[in-house]
């Protein structure tokens, strides 16, 4: 068995998939410091169950999840941690049927995991008793972390005891130990309790046995009383039933009375509803008498208002009328007109259709008038009629009169509808032209709304312009101050690489008690900008040098030091003697490095000192031949390589010296002071262009706010366009309902026009019969009526001329009204001639009207009274009726009180039944509920007609043991002394006091609970007794196999210590030898050369050597399938490093080697290298050599 790969995924630093393959024997993992090579050790830790999470070398488990890195090219936090560890079980070393065996552990960011075998999800207990059964303990003694050889060297006796235990297997069989343990424990504290519980079972059945007697007892007085109750109850039942028979045979003969009652209450209604319904017969007929007498009443008083009419039109017709007064000459009149008739051309189409409207009219007169005439004309012919006729001619002659009345009305409702049509056609087109105006102010808006919007939207460009330069600005600014801040920080840290924290800080901090103290040299001198490095390095120390101001000050320093203890110091000492400067040279690219330092006039010589001889050189060749050619000089490049004949110093970059340091400070100050000027521009064009922005949104907002009232006043309008359109639609809809109502009224106008030629038609045939009586009047009645309606039409169609005539005059001027007086005065003698003939002709219409009328109204009281006749009879049979149906009424009001004292009877003879049968339900629900006893069986065994059986005994009491004793016999029923009886038992019973009806039960469940809690105490102690044998077996067993791996302990680490110590010696101790179970280890160890044995007194080195002998012992008497080890070499030097490699090769034999190490000697004995680095992404990546 051996491990052969693990693959990390997002496990600390190991941010991607990475995969280590190991082989059986050594393979070494190595890289710098930080790489992660220890991350490897975590990693196998934690995929075998670690749940430490300081042992995994961080704070909590979330930790062991990559935590992102940072920097441009930084990688992002994850969210899981994945490890998986597969091994190598061709041997079959894991008790598991698989050759191969993967173990997966799984860590989500936010606190959950999982365990995986092979893929399957399984239990961190599973992977635990997995690998302990293989020699790989759950405390993990085959890795050796950076930390483990402390614990070990720091360990007690008890601690290495378990070292020792760990690697024999022994904690599998403590933990057995110690689960049995647990048992014990828990079980102990389960007898404790089983045995109170029995105890206080047992101190609890005596009470409740005594309750169980008193229970008994009232079972045998309930008992009792329950058949005393039952036998009432009965006795109660038997008797409502009997009062319940008798009161139904009361009930049928009520019922039958009341039968009978209904039955003649039926007859009688029905022989008034017979008569209700003669009376409702009769009263159409009177109604009808009375209508025909009250129609012709009307018909009389018409007549008599036609004769009246007729009377007054010829006393009308014969008055002489009032002769007129000529007015202007119409001819003046005219000329005078046709001086403005040009502005009278719009308003002459009003008059000519009134002027037609009254043509029309006149029209219509003069046909009625010529009817009329051939009416009379025709009654002339039809006098000689038959009288019998008369009443048929005179229907007719009505028929034909409302049918030219209908005409007359139809023409009237259309001349009233044309006028409506016409007005609504001109509401319309005013609306229109409204409707038009408005669209164009609408249009205009339009308009003026596009060019807003253009503007607005200009605006907003604006405005998105000046954001955009607002964040372009603020960015810059944002990269300005971090970049600021970056610079800032880095002179803070390079200000702080200013203070020494040796001598020179020591002196410095001192200057207040120094005398002659001038300060850092690195302050007070300045160097040529880039050549700080090349200076540094000729000076040396004294870069890093306190300027003082002279030897004396230069003494007082140094005892400063030496009496504090502060350290060292370098110290350049002022007012030295003057030296010439040094001559020209000769090198092309060289200077002298005194020419390059410039500061205190006191400090140039002692500078000058220090740099005799220097030359700086652009690179080591240019150095080489400087030195080659002149040796007394010394030569320093620019990368700080300082090269002379006699000494040389140089290479990588190391720390920076405090000149230098300066530099950067300066440098870094410079920088600084040039970024807060571009700060503070950047700020400005930030608050420019934020002035801008504020502009430009308050543009957006006015023209925004313009848009939103232009849209206002556009909806106002568009609301009043709309309203406007619909009353110029509903005019139009108006006019075209009135144009459909005038066609309507025109189509009913003709087919009352038909109607009337029809119904003349027929009279016309009717009166060419030869009759008696004379002939109807009513068509020429009617006629003059229509010619009286005709004029009267005449009339309003010559006022609505007048009208439009007024409205023309108005609105047309003087022209128009000097027209309409001179054809007024050019027509009004025309006219007056004409009404002269016209009233000679209505005088003697008249006058024949008025004569048949006088004929009409003779015949019309006639038939009224025949109708009055009619209406009397109607009324007098009416009443005989209503006579009969009052009496039928009152005999029916009496039978319906009979039977309603029948129904009050019956109701309450229902109720006192139903009572009844309520009362024997509710016993016969008694008996069921609360005894328990059908009702039929509670008759049948417990009812009067059944003998009382005896009672039973009371307590102490003997029965006679004769069965004919009267104690021992039924007696019968007797209802007072079953009553005694209840009432002595509820005594009895109420002498009991509290009864527990339960005690019987309780007791016996409580006896029964007794015996098995005594059953359950016996078997819970053989349990203890099986389990303290189990814990002696381990007991025994543990101290077997710890005593034999300790034996094999001791002796491999006397064997190793002796070759990691040569000469020395070294063995384990028990601290208590008889006590193999408990005992403590001990390390005694005494390196060659000395007499100690504690490990407290040994050296570091040393101590950690002891430590690995002890842990390579444990390893070599109980050998685990792997071993790892995490610079366990670190402390020892060569020599002890070779020993300890030769042991590991002893291990290789048997055990697989995962080494993380620096040395390159135990590199070389590795069968394969693994290659840890990290780059600047702070992710660790591994490359992977072979070497056998």
């Amino acid at each position: 068995m051996h491990l052969k790969s693990l693959t990390l995924r997002g496990f600390k630093s190991f941010a991607s998939a990475t995969t280590l393959r190991f082989e059986p024997g050594i393979t070494c993992v190595v890289g710098p410091n930080g790489s992660g090579k220890s991350n490897v050790v975590d990693a196998l830790s934690w995929v075998m169950g670690e749940q430490g999470a300081k042992s995994l070398r961080g704070g909590k488990m979330e930790d062991v999840i990559f935590a992102g890195t940072a920097g441009p090219s930084g990688r992002p936090p994850l969210g899981r941690a994945e490890v998986s560890l597969t091994i190598d079980n061709s041997d079959g070393a894991l008790p598991i049927e698989y050759a191969e065996v993967t173990i997966t552990r799984i860590m989500f960011r936010n606190g959950g995991s999982e365990y995986q075998i092979n893929g399957d999800t399984c239990r961190l207990l599973d992977i635990q008793e997995l690998l302990s059964d293989s020699g790989i303990g759950r405390e993990m003694h085959v890795i050796v972390g950076q930390g483990q050889l402390d614990s070990v060297l720091h360990a007690d006796p008890a601690g290495r005891r378990a070292f020792i235990e760990e690697a024999a297997g022994v904690l599998k069989h403590r933990k057995r130990k110690e689960k049995a343990l647990r048992k014990l424990d828990a079980m102990q504290a389960n007898l404790a309790r089983v045995q109170d519980l029995t105890d206080e079972l047992r101190r609890q059945l005596k009470p409740l046995g005594r309750q169980a007697a008193v229970a008994r007892r009232a079972a045998v007085i309930q008992a009792d009383l329950r058949d005393a109750r039952l036998r009432l109850l009965a006795d109660d039942l038997v008797a409502l039933r009997a009062a319940l028979k008798a009161e139904l045979a009361d009930e049928a003969a009520l019922k039958e009375r009341k039968e009978s009652v209904e039955a003649g209450l039926g007859e009688a209604l029905r022989r008034e509803a017979a008569l209700e319904q003669q009376v409702r017969e009769l009263s159409p007929r009177l109604e009808r008498a009375q209508q025909t007498w009250y129609e012709l009443s009307q018909l009389a008083e018409r007549v008599r208002g036609t004769v009246s009419l007729a009377d007054a039109r010829v006393r009308s017709a014969s008055a002489e009328p009032v002769e007129e007064r000529p007015g202007r000459d119409p001819e003046d009149m005219e000329r005078e007109a046709a001086r403005v008739r040009e502005q009278e051309a719009e308003l002459r189409a009003a008059l000519e259709a009134a002027s037609r409207a009254l043509e029309d009219t006149v029209a219509h007169r003069a046909e009625l008038e010529r009817a009329l005439a051939d009416e009379e004309r025709r009654l002339k012919d039809a006098a000689r009629a038959i009288a019998d006729r008369r009443e048929g001619l005179a229907r007719l002659h009505g028929q034909v009169t409302a049918a030219r009345g209908r005409a007359a009305s139809a023409q009237a409702e259309i001349d009233r509808l044309a006028t409506a049509r016409d007005e609504a056609a001109e509401r319309a087109a005013a609306a229109r032209e409204e409707y038009e105006a408005l669209r164009a102010e609408v249009d205009g808006l339009d308009a003026d709304d596009a060019e807003l919007a253009e503007e607005h939207e200009a605006a907003r460009g604006e405005l998105a312009a000046a954001e955009a330069e607002l964040s372009a600005a603020g960015e810059a600014l944002s990269a300005a101050e971090r970049e600021r801040a970056a610079t800032a920080a880095r002179r803070d840290a390079l200000s702080l690489g200013l203070r020494r924290k040796d001598g020179t800080g020591a002196l410095l901090g001192a200057g207040d008690r120094l005398a002659g103290l001038l300060g850092p040299a690195a302050e007070l001198l300045t160097v040529t900008p880039g050549f700080e490095v090349p200076v540094a390095a000729a000076l040396g120390s004294a870069a890093d040098a306190v300027a003082v101001d002279g030897p004396a000050a230069a003494a007082d320093a140094l005892r400063l030091l030496r009496g504090q203890d502060a350290g060292r110091a370098a110290l350049v000492l002022g007012g030295a003697p003057r030296e010439e400067p040094p001559g020209a040279l000769d090198v092309p690219g060289a200077r002298w490095a005194a020419e390059l330092v410039s500061g205190p006039e006191v400090l140039l010589p002692a500078l000058r000192r220090l740099l005799r001889g220097v030359v700086v050189v652009g690179a080591l060749r240019d150095a080489m031949e400087l030195v080659a050619e002149r040796p007394e000089l010394t030569a320093v490049t620019a990368e700080g390589d300082l090269l002379g004949a006699h000494f040389a110093q140089g290479g990588s970059a190391g720390a920076p010296s405090l000149l230098e340091v300066r530099a950067s400070v300066d440098e870094a100050t410079a920088e600084l002071a040039e970024l807060d000027g571009r700060c503070e521009a950047l700020a400005g064009d930030r608050e420019r262009a934020r002035e801008r922005r504020r502009e430009c949104a308050a543009r957006v907002e006015e023209l925004g706010a313009r848009r939103s009232a232009a849209d206002r006043e556009r909806s106002q309008v568009a609301g009043r366009l709309g309203r406007l359109g619909g009353q110029a639609r509903a005019a139009q809809g108006e006019a075209e309902r009135a144009a459909a109502a005038v066609a309507k009224a025109e189509e009913a106008l003709a087919r009352a026009r038909e109607e009337a030629e029809v119904l003349a038609e027929r009279l016309a045939v009717a009166e060419e019969q030869p009759g008696e009586e004379e002939p109807d009047t009513s068509v020429r009645d009617r006629l003059a009526a229509d010619g009286a309606n005709a004029r009267q039409t005449e009339m309003e169609a010559r006022l609505q001329v007048r009208t439009h005539e007024e409205r023309v005059k108005g609105l047309a001027g003087r022209a128009d009204s000097l027209d309409r007086a001179a054809r007024a005065e050019r027509e009004a003698r025309a006219r007056a001639e004409r009404r002269r003939a016209r009233l000679r002709h209505e005088r003697e219409v008249a006058s024949a009207v008025a004569s048949g009328a006088r004929q009409l109204l003779a015949h019309v009281e006639v038939s009224l009274a025949r109708a009055e006749e009619e209406r009397e009879a109607a009324r007098s049979a009416k009443a005989g009726r209503e006579r009969e149906l009052a009496a039928e009424r009152d005999r029916g009001r009496q039978l319906k009180e009979e039977l309603d004292k029948l129904t009050d009877s019956v109701h309450r003879g229902e109720v006192l039944g139903a009572e009844k049968r309520l009362r024997i339900e509710q016993l016969e629900t008694r008996s069921l509920e609360e005894l328990g006893v059908e009702p039929a069986v509670l008759v049948r065994e417990y009812g009067p007609d059944q003998p009382v059986p005896p009672s039973p005994p009371a307590e102490g009491e003997e029965l006679p043991e004769d069965p004919g004793h009267p104690r021992n016999r039924p007696v019968p029923f007797v209802r007072a002394e079953q009553e005694k009886r209840l009432q002595a038992a509820e005594r009895a019973y109420r002498q009991l006091g509290k009864v527990n009806p339960l005690a019987l039960e309780e007791f016996a469940a409580l006896e029964e609970r007794h015996r098995f809690l005594s059953e359950q105490l016996e078997d819970l102690k053989k349990t203890r007794a099986d389990l303290l044998q189990v814990v002696r077996e381990v007991d025994e067993r543990v101290e077997q196999v710890f005593t034999e791996a300790y034996r094999d302990t001791a002796r491999e680490f006397e064997g190793v210590f002796s070759r990691l110590f040569p000469g020395g010696e070294g063995r384990l101790v028990l601290t208590d030898p008889e006590n193999m179970l408990t005992t403590g280890v001990d390390v005694e160890a005494r390196p060659p050369g000395k007499k100690v044995k504690r490990l407290s007194l040994l050296s570091g080195g040393e101590r950690s050597l002891t430590a690995v002998a002890l842990l390579v012992s444990i390893f070599k008497a109980r050998p685990s399938p792997f071993y790892v080890m995490d610079e366990v070499e670190a402390a020892l030097d060569d020599t002890n490093l070779q020993r300890l490699i030769g042991i590991m090769k002893e291990l290789q034999e048997s055990s697989q080697l995962i080494v993380i190490t620096h040395q390159k000697r135990t590199m070389e004995v590795a069968d394969a290298l693994y290659g840890v680095s990290m780059q600047g992404d702070g992710v660790s990546k591994v490359i992977s050599q072979r070497l056998r």
